[in-house]
C-alpha cells in the first residue's frame, strides 16, 4: 500500500473512531456524569497511563524500524509484550490504595483495580498492530481501532445510564482493550506459541531507552490531571481534562492517524539512503496547513461548542479549551519530534531534551494552578513556546531542513488559518456574539471557513494542496475526477 493510500485508511479509521467517542462523550457528559465524576476517573486514568506507557516497551517502533524480521523475532517481541503488560497491571493495581489516600477518594481504589485489568489484554494487540503498520496494512488497523471505539463508547454510555458513575468509564476501558486485542489477533495472528526470551538483548536495550523517553513524556502529559486535582479538586480536574480531551480528540481527528503512517514511511527513506529534509518539509506543510486552522477554529468556537454540546454545567471549560487548543498550534509546528530522532540514532539526545521538556511542563503547570484552573490552562501557552524553542534546532540538525523553507510554510499556513477563521470572527462581530450563537450559525460559519481556507490554499500555492489531492486519488471513484498527475500509476 502506498503512503497516501495508507494515510487515507488511517484517517478514515481516525474519523470514525473520533465520531464514536465524541458522540459518547457528549451523551455521557450532558445526560449522566458531572464534572466531578469525570474528574475522578481522569485522576485514575492519568495515574494508570503514567505507568502504562511502558506496556508497549518500544515494540511498535522496534518492529517498524527493523530492516528484516522473522518469526523468531516476532515471538520474542510477543513474549516481551506479555511480560511487561503483566508487570504494568501489577504496578497500576499497587497504586490504588496510595492514590485513594492522597486524594481522599476511596472510589479510586476500585477504579484503578479495574484499569489494571485492562492491561492484561494489551499483549494481544501490540505486536499484530505493529506488524500491520510495518507493512502498511492500514485496512487492518482501521478495523481494530473502529471496533475498539465502538465497544468503548457503547459500554460507557450503557453503564453510565445504568448509574455506574465514574466506574462506567473504567469498565469501558477494559472492554476496549479486550476488543482491540481480539480483533488485532484475528487480522494478524501473532500470539507466541511459547514464551521466548532467548536473544532478547537487542529488544530489551531498545525498549529500555525508549521506555525512559515514553515515561518522561507521560509525566509531562499525564501529571496535569494529578496536579490540578490535588491543587484544585476533582471538579476542576473534570473541567480541565474535558478541555484537554476535546483538544486531543480534535487534533487526532485532523492529523493523529497520519502520524502512524509516517514512521514506517521515513524508515523506508532512511533505508534507501535518501535525505529526510524534503520529506519533512512536506510533513510540516501537511500538519500546519491542516491542523493550524482546525485548532485555531476550535479555540475561537470554544464557547458555543461547549454550550451547545455539553450544556451549561460544563461552560467553564470553554476558556480552558481555547488556551489548550492554541497550545497545540505551537506543538504541531514541529511534527515527529519523538520519531525521527529514534530513526536517526539520536535517542540519547532526545532523552535529554525530553527530560527538560517534562520538567518545564510540570513546573509551569504547578505555578499556573496558583491562579486557578484558568491559570493551569494558561501555563500550557507558555509551555508551548518553551517546547518549540527546545526542539527547533535539534530537529533541524537531525532532519537537515532549510530554515527559510519551513518559515515560508509557517507563513502560508498562518495566512490560510486566518482566512479560515474570518467567517466565524465576522459572525461574532456583525451578527451574533459567542454566547448566543446557534448550532446553525456555527455550522454556516464553519462551512464558509472551509471554503475560505481552500481558496487561500490555492491562492498561496500551499504545498499541502498537492498532498491532499494525492491522498484523494487513493480513494476509489474519486481519482477519476482529479488531474492525471495525481492518479496512482
Amino acid at each position: 500500500m502506498s503512503v497516501r493510500g495508507a494515510a487515507v485508511w488511517a484517517m478514515a479509521g481516525q474519523y470514525l473512531s473520533f465520531a464514536i467517542q465524541f458522540v459518547a462523550s457528549v451523551i455521557i457528559s450532558r445526560l449522566f456524569l458531572t464534572p466531578g465524576e469525570v474528574g475522578l476517573f481522569s485522576i485514575g486514568m492519568a495515574t494508570a497511563l503514567i505507568v502504562a506507557v511502558l506496556q508497549d516497551f518500544g515494540l511498535s517502533r522496534y518492529i517498524s524500524g527493523l530492516v528484516t524480521l522473522d518469526h523468531h523475532e516476532i515471538a520474542r517481541c510477543g513474549s516481551v509484550a506479555v511480560l511487561f503488560s503483566g508487570l504494568i497491571a501489577v504496578v497500576v493495581a499497587a497504586t490504588a490504595w496510595p492514590m485513594a489516600q492522597t486524594y481522599h477518594e476511596p472510589r479510586l481504589v476500585q477504579i484503578l483495580l479495574i484499569l489494571a485489568g485492562s492491561y492484561l489484554f494489551v499483549p494481544m494487540s501490540v505486536v499484530p498492530m505493529a506488524l500491520m503498520a510495518r507493512t502498511m496494512q492500514f485496512r487492518g488497523l482501521f478495523a481494530v481501532n473502529v471496533a475498539a471505539a465502538l465497544a468503548q463508547g457503547g459500554v460507557a454510555v450503557v453503564l453510565a445510564a445504568a448509574g455506574y458513575s465514574s466506574f462506567a468509564l473504567a469498565w469501558a476501558t477494559v472492554v476496549a482493550a479486550a476488543t482491540r486485542g481480539i480483533v488485532a489477533q484475528a487480522m494478524r495472528p501473532s500470539w507466541p506459541r511459547r514464551m521466548r526470551f532467548d536473544g532478547i538483548g537487542q529488544v530489551l536495550g531498545f525498549g529500555a531507552r525508549t521506555s525512559v523517553l515514553y515515561l518522561t513524556g507521560a509525566l509531562g502529559t499525564r501529571t496535569p490531571d494529578l496536579i490540578v486535582g490535588k491543587a484544585l479538586g476533582v471538579t476542576a480536574v473534570g473541567l480541565y481534562s474535558r478541555a484537554v480531551s476535546l483538544s486531543d480528540q480534535f487534533r487526532m481527528l485532523i492529523s493523529g492517524a497520519i502520524g502512524s503512517v509516517f514512521f514506517p514511511a521515513f524508515a523506508r527513506i532512511r533505508d534507501r539512503g535518501e535525505p529526510l529534509g524534503p520529506a519533512y518539509l512536506r510533513v510540516c506543510a501537511g500538519y500546519t496547513g491542516v491542523v493550524w486552522p482546525g485548532m485555531a477554529g476550535l479555540a475561537l468556537a470554544s464557547e458555543p461548542i461547549i454550550r451547545l454540546l455539553f450544556g451549561q454545567a460544563w461552560l467553564r471549560t470553554a476558556p480552558l479549551l481555547a488556551m489548550i487548543a492554541m497550545t497545540e498550534v505551537m506543538l504541531i509546528a514541529l511534527p515527529l519530534v519523538s520519531d525521527l530522532p529514534i530513526l536517526a540514532g539520536k535517542l540519547n539526545q532526545l532523552l535529554v531534551r525530553n527530560l527538560i521538556d517534562t520538567a518545564m511542563s510540570v513546573l509551569l503547570l504547578a505555578v499556573g494552578t496558583h491562579w486557578g484552573v484558568q491559570g493551569a490552562a494558561g501555563s500550557r501557552l507558555v509551555y508551548g513556546v518553551v517546547w518549540f524553542a527546545l526542539y527547533f534546532r535539534f530537529m533541524r540538525r537531525i532532519v537537515g531542513f532549510d530554515v527559510g523553507a519551513v518559515m515560508l510554510i509557517y507563513l502560508r499556513s498562518g495566512l490560510a488559518s486566518m482566512a479560515a477563521l474570518a467567517p466565524l470572527a465576522l459572525t461574532y462581530l456583525l451578527w451574533t456574539p459567542p454566547h448566543l450563537v446557534t448550532l446553525a450559525q456555527l455550522g454556516l460559519a464553519t462551512g464558509a471557513g472551509v471554503v475560505c481556507w481552500m481558496i487561500a490554499l490555492i491562492a498561496l500555492r500551499h504545498p499541502v494542496l498537492d498532498e491532499m489531492l494525492g491522498m484523494a486519488a487513493a480513494v476509489p471513484l474519486v481519482d477519476r475526477y482529479l488531474p492525471a498527475r495525481f492518479r496512482p500509476a
